[in-house]
């Protein structure tokens, strides 16, 4: 190698740490930058309800200062009326929270109005905030994940996943598992057959995976698994780009039975050994059936090893979570400690 091509090898080297220092250096600032937007609409919002409480401002009083900052501050954004009184509400919202000011802290000002918007309660605030921060969530994405009750459906979800996965791992897993799938856009008549399911679910297969989540990749549909020179058939294959593992997916048109778990752990663990690269993390399993006993699916998960979540499907229109359901909502307690389970 010349003089010349080594020079210039080591300047590329340089250069690329430049840059991602440069790149870093932009993302802190952005962030000092918003932290110091929300402690400025914090102390508004802290201003504006103790002078309420000693003044007895009002409606018209807050409009007044809205149209006086504008005025003030021409050109700068945020003092509108309806903002004002977000900033109100923000503050009472965490004033004796100190669990959830700095969370709240750490996204930005229009992931907060929509959570001030579409929580009711500390539990649910929590779970939005932490996990826009850790996955980077868009206000798009995190739009539609409160829209489709992200919340309630990953306090429902059932796996095993606490036991089975790296603290790591499993918190991103049981957000990419979810409880009830929804396949309303097959128009399928009466009870399908499995095959027939499999079917409809691959010919629409853009559909799925927009049911499934943004990560999931279709990887196959009847995959084999070669042992001991027998041949087994997996119905789905998926691959997740943020978890970088495999996902299994066997589907049932009844209920759920707990052999079904046993079966699943075999596909892992053939999958784990014959076809996993390098670099990727153990595979996970999600049985989908028709309907399911969540005692004996609780039951069933206690004594799995490998990584599985059991859920349902459906395939007409839900916008509510069923109330059919509503009395598995797990206790304040235990919702408490499963969202000290997510990463801080």
């Amino acid at each position: 190698m010349s003089n010349l091509e080594a020079s210039d090898k080591d300047y590329e080297q340089t250069f690329q740490a430049i840059k991602n220092r440069v790149m870093e250096a932009q993302f802190q600032a952005l962030k000092a930058v918003n932290r110091e937007l929300l402690n400025l609409y914090w102390d508004l919002g802290k201003l504006i309800v103790e002078n309420q409480a000693r003044y007895g401002w009002g409606e018209g009083v807050v409009k007044r200062l809205s149209k006086d900052l504008k005025n003030e501050f021409e050109g700068e954004r945020g003092f509108s009326v309806q903002n004002l009184w977000y900033m109100r509400k923000f503050y009472l919202t965490y004033k004796d929270n100190p669990k959830l000011q700095p969370l709240a802290g750490e996204i930005s000002w229009s992931h907060n109005q929509l959570i001030l918007d579409k929580c009711t309660n500390d539990q649910e605030r929590e779970f939005y905030l932490k996990v826009s921060r850790n996955f980077g969530w868009s206000k798009r994405t995190l739009t539609n994940e409160i829209n489709t009750q992200a919340y309630q459906r990953w306090i429902l979800n059932q796996t095993n996943f606490e036991v089975a996965l790296s603290a790591e791992q499993r918190a991103k897993a049981v957000l990419a598992v979810k409880d009830d799938y929804n396949f309303d856009f097959l128009a399928i008549e009466g009870t399908p057959s499995e095959r027939e399911l499999e079917d409809a679910l691959v010919s629409n297969i853009t559909k799925l995976l927009a049911e499934m989540g943004g990560y999931f990749t279709f990887a196959g549909r009847q995959v084999p698994v070669k042992v001991d020179d027998k041949e087994y058939l997996i119905d789905l294959l998926f691959f997740h780009r943020k978890l970088k593992c495999m996902v299994a997916v066997d589907l049932k048109t009844g209920e759920f039975k707990p052999e079904y778990a046993g079966k699943m752990q075999f596909y892992l663990t053939a999958l784990d050994e014959l076809a996993r690269v390098e670099g990727e993390n153990p595979s996970i399993g999600i049985i989908i059936c028709k309907d399911k006993s969540r005692t004996i699916v609780e039951y069933t998960l206690k004594s799995v090893t490998q990584p599985i979540g059991v859920a349902t499907y459906h395939t007409y229109d839900i916008t509510q979570l069923p109330e059919t359901i509503s009395k598995y909502m797990p206790s304040q307690e235990e919702i408490v400690t499963r969202l000290t389970g997510l990463p801080e």
